[in-house]
């Protein structure tokens, strides 16, 4: 069965957890960040089996967290788009080994990453990921422009053929078949001629403990052409947390991915889906 829940707080999750027997949470990144800093009763934790994640790639941290927060749990990091509502998935017996990847396609899906010209991208390779397959939309209803944009012929290589959705996210397939979420095309930051992920900022920032959440944005600089700029919640006070964070990454990040800016705030925007509102974010930022 499936019990709908229209939560307010980290804490109604787990009453309805108790309350239903709940074996099995399916989530977004921002609600399993609630979810570890609130207080589990040992006998509730112990009821859930399963942990399926979507709407944003799992960090490191946060994949780490669950499993020591959730040992008998199950944990399925996933990766998903609108147009064919799920693509990739992580086995739960590779999560420990791999906190960092996305998994293989599920099946029935076929994915593939390419390059700008189509062809397939080389393991190690950053490339657009393609999926085809049955399980992809036949279009955006009712918007041919916008479908003639993302639904494509699907790659020569394509074993299904037809037509494919191209995602518009940065990926790399290693040698050993899992894939690697970079980040999205239309959000990479582009400083003083690279190109830069935010997730890979973000992951950065989030890593050493001083900020509970973060979101990296690019915004115009008259010198850099993009600036790095972090928007995050701290873990205690902002001041001390920023002047701990700057000197970690110092460490850390090479100097075209430092962060220029910190904008502190005690909580960050949501969309009507849970995740967080990063259009939001970046409109106010470029204001």
């Amino acid at each position: 069965r499936v019990i709908p829940l229209d939560y307010l707080t980290a804490r109604d999750v787990i009453k309805a957890v108790d309350r239903h027997d709940a074996t099995t949470i399916a989530g977004v990144p921002p609600l399993w960040t609630q979810l570890l800093e609130a207080e589990w009763p040992e006998a509730v934790a112990a009821k859930l089996k399963r942990l399926t994640n979507s709407g944003g790639a799992l960090t490191i941290g946060l994949v780490r967290g669950l499993r020591a927060r959730f040992p008998e749990a199950a944990l399925f990091p996933m990766y998903g788009l609108t147009e064919a509502f799920r693509s990739t998935y992580l086995d739960p017996s590779l999560v420990d080994a791999h906190p960092e990847s996305m998994g293989r396609a599920i099946p029935f899906a076929e994915i593939m990453v390419v390059r700008a010209d189509g062809t397939r991208a080389d393991p190690g390779e950053a490339g657009e990921l393609v999926h085809a397959g049955p399980l992809v939309a036949k279009g955006y209803w009712q918007d041919a422009e916008r479908t003639a944009l993302r639904f494509k012929p699907a790659p020569a290589e394509s074993r299904y053929g037809g037509m494919a959705v191209f995602s518009g996210d940065t990926v790399v397939e290693g040698a050993d078949g899992l894939l690697r979420f970079v980040g999205r095309d239309d959000e990479m930051i582009k400083s003083s001629g690279n190109r830069i992920s935010p997730t890979e900022v973000e992951e950065a920032v989030l890593a050493g403990g001083e900020a509970r959440e973060a979101v990296a944005l690019g915004v115009p600089d008259p010198r850099l052409g993009q600036a790095v700029v972090v928007i995050a919640v701290a873990r205690g006070e902002a001041e001390a947390a920023e002047a701990a964070l700057r000197e970690r990454l110092r460490r850390e990040l090479p100097a075209f991915m430092q962060p220029t800016r910190y904008v502190w705030r005690e909580e960050l925007p949501r969309n009507a889906n849970g995740k967080l509102d990063r259009s939001g974010l970046k409109a106010e930022m470029t204001a």
